[in-house]
């Protein structure tokens, strides 16, 4: 059965079971028997159906990191990956993504004998990925199919002559090569997020007339070659997989009767797998945004594996271990990646075969410590993981205590730096209570968990909630912990949080006496905790994370637009292929609104743009629901009074009043010090007491950053 409604892909007539290929039996623990069976792929075999797809670390570029980077994929695979695939190398100098990123030579793949060597030795398989970046090249030598520039460049491409298409392949075949002396089990040719390869294949970049690019068959001549030349250096005793692009998301992206025939060609050339890829990085869909709904793009997954014989791999937000259970149950795709979950815990694997499927830690799609971080050029981690590209920091390692007497460590504040300070102090051996003035754990993670799009940070707080269990830390909610409380504890780590912060002037105090007939005033967490509600007409007071936050919750539709692919993509524009190249119907900014009917205003004093300190990978997407919606902006205002006309602002030197009914003040925080301030007096007048250690948003609450925070729990932990 297929559906012809607006942005809607058609689903599969009878779509197939889970292959089997041969010697494949299923095995592993009974609540994921397809994700832990093994496959055979190509030469040799994996035992489980997880794939770490490639992700840029930081740490590829240069020969020294090796040593970390090789930390970093030998505890991945150590946690039970099936097949791990490392960040993009370039071929040659000009596809190199920076002036000095990542490059297959002789001189750096000669030191990853030491990577491959760790993988193997934690049983897994590794292939190294071959990226050309084309256009998306941030350097002068940038050089694509056609000249030109892409819009998250500024340098503009020249065109490929064909000596260097020729000169291209060539050095793909020699990077090839190097990988198979380095010990790699194979390559993943990256054929897709508009890289260079995809460029070639869509008539959006490629505009050649010759036979690179004439038509369709044309378009298809180079990364055809490249799988032609990297099969041959590899030979028929290594893996050779592919990464195609199911939807550019772009207009002039390439039909779906072109992919098709990209498959079967590949497949001719001998590409063992085809993993999958989804949108360009220019184009203007979300693709991995936590708001994105769950396997969204997995029914063209599974058309594409209808077509094909060699295994496919499915991908983009699919990274709760059930939801892949179910991808792969359903017959959507072979194998599935899970690049952002390994790094939020690399023993995801290891616990799902041991039936401890509750302590993995949850992915929850941030993008703040891993993408976010390398498009700034920094290595990536993990906002819940801290180890992650890290594995070498002695400051974050863990080690068992061996003292006779286990220290008695007391965690005050169940937030993210506490439960993380909690949990770890438990694994290092210490007998640990955890303190929570609140019925629940979770602190500022409890609002963001309501917010529609961010319904992943829930799973945070399960996991640590499982964890807590696991490591036997004791747990007593609603329980305001005093100086006397304590006492008698080795170690108090404070990790009390922060409560919203209040704004001058009259009325604007939440607490505060109005005139009758004034809008109410509340702050964010008594709105999303619902001890108050919002009316029609609002006023939100802040555009940081949490007015942003705030201004989606109020304006998002019922059910959240994350909970409803058709909806999602019929916001967003994203249609079938086969109807519309590049998968993209439309402009989002023409796509029919789907709102919850409210008037929104969103205040800053900054007169920068809304959202302007939201990561580089998500800003641009809440700033674009919050144009959806309708939500009006005003910067480089003062708060001026709330009475019975309104909130009163002052901008651009006149005076402006919104008639709202409610205004939800969302202007900061301030950290609650109360505890640690009783124990540091009572330690001046000379009382003996635990060693005191503040974290998080106790001690620092000028930004809320649980990337800071849990990396401070951890640290704090490890040097006790």
């Amino acid at each position: 059965m297929t559906s012809d409604a607006p942005g809607s892909l058609p689903t599969v007539p009878g779509a197939r079971s889970p292959r089997t290929f041969p010697g494949a039996a299923a095995t592993g623990a009974s609540a994921y028997p397809h994700l832990l069976s093994p496959l055979d792929l190509g030469p040799f075999t994996v035992p489980n159906r997880i794939v770490m797809g490639s992700m840029h670390t930081g740490l590829e570029d240069a020969a020294e990191d090796v040593p970390a980077l090789a930390a970093f994929l030998g505890e991945r695979a150590r946690g039970g990956a099936g097949l791990l695939v490392t960040g993009g190398f370039s071929p040659n100098r000009t596809g190199r993504l920076t002036p000095h990123g990542a490059q297959a030579t002789r001189a750096l793949l000669g030191r990853h004998g030491e990577i491959t060597d760790a993988v193997h030795d934690g049983g897994s398989r590794i292939v190294l990925q071959l990226l050309h970046a084309g256009r998306y090249s941030f350097h002068p030598l940038a050089a694509s199919a056609s000249s030109g520039r892409s819009p998250i460049t500024p340098f503009r491409a020249r065109r490929l002559t064909r000596p260097g298409i020729a000169r291209t392949v060539r050095d793909y075949g020699r990077a090839a090569a190097l990988a198979r002396q380095a010990g790699y089990d194979g390559v993943e040719i990256m054929g897709s997020e508009g890289y260079l390869l995809n460029q070639f294949l869509a008539p959006r970049t490629n505009r050649r007339r010759d036979r690179y690019g004439r038509d369709a068959a044309a378009r298809r001549a180079v990364p055809v070659a490249v799988a032609r030349a990297v099969r041959e250096a590899l030979g028929p005793g290594l893996l050779l997989t592919y990464r195609i692009s199911l939807l550019d998301l772009v207009t002039d992206g390439q039909s779906w009767e072109e992919t098709l025939a990209l498959a079967h060609d590949l497949e001719r050339e001998g590409v063992d797998v085809l993993a999958t890829g989804i949108g360009w990085h220019e184009a203007r869909v979300p693709t991995i945004a936590t708001s994105v709904p769950r396997a969204a793009f997995t029914d063209v997954t599974a058309r594409l594996r209808a077509e094909v014989a060699v295994p496919v791999v499915a991908s983009n937000r699919i990274h709760d271990p059930a939801l892949a259970e179910e991808v792969l149950a359903r017959g959507d795709a072979d194998l599935v990646s899970m690049a952002r979950p390994l790094l939020a815990d690399p023993a995801l694997p290891a616990k799902l075969a041991a039936g401890r499927a509750g302590e993995v830690v949850a992915c929850i799609a941030c993008n703040q410590a891993c993408l976010d971080r390398v498009f700034a050029g920094r290595r990536a981690s993990c906002v819940v993981n801290p180890r992650a590209g890290h594995e070498t920091d002695g400051a974050l390692a863990l080690i068992p205590t061996t003292s006779l007497r286990r220290r008695r460590v007391a965690v005050v504040g169940a937030g993210p730096a506490g439960l993380e300070a909690a949990i770890a102090a438990a694994r290092r051996g210490f007998v640990v209570t955890l303190f929570e003035a609140g019925p629940e754990i979770g602190g500022q993670f409890r609002y963001a968990a309501r917010t529609p799009g961010k319904e992943d940070y829930a799973g945070a707080i399960a996991s640590w909630r499982a964890r807590l269990l696991a490591h036997g830390v004791g747990v007593r909610l609603r329980t305001r912990a005093s100086a006397d409380d304590v006492a008698a504890y080795d170690d108090v780590i404070v990790a009390t949080g922060v409560v919203p912060r209040v704004v001058d002037g009259p009325g604007l105090d939440p607490d505060a006496e109005r005139p009758a007939g004034s809008p109410a005033v509340v702050s964010y967490a008594d709105l999303l905790e619902g001890r108050a509600e919002a009316g029609a007409r609002v006023a939100v007071i802040g555009a940081g994370g949490i007015g942003v936050d705030v201004a989606e919750y109020l304006t998002a539709p019922r059910p959240p637009l994350s909970s409803d692919v058709e909806a999602w993509r019929a916001r967003w524009g994203v249609d079938d292929p086969a109807r519309v190249r590049g998968g993209i119907a439309l402009a989002p900014a023409a796509a029919p609104a789907i709102t919850s009917g409210r008037e929104v205003h969103i205040c800053q004093r900054k007169t920068t743009k809304i959202g302007a300190g939201l990561g580089r990978t998500t800003g641009w997407v809440h700033r674009a629901e919050l144009r959806h919606a309708g939500v009006i902006e005003h910067r480089g205002v003062a708060y001026d009074r709330v009475d019975a006309e309104g909130l009163h602002l002052t901008q651009d030197g006149r005076d402006v009043v919104l008639d709202v009914d409610t205004v939800v003040v969302c202007a900061g925080q301030e950290s609650v010090r109360d505890l640690a301030d009783e124990l540091a007096a009572r330690a001046v007048d000379g009382g003996r007491g635990p060693r005191v250690h503040v974290i998080g948003g106790a001690d620092v609450a000028a930004e809320l950053d649980a990337e800071r925070a849990i990396r401070q729990a951890v640290e704090v932990v490890a040097a006790l």
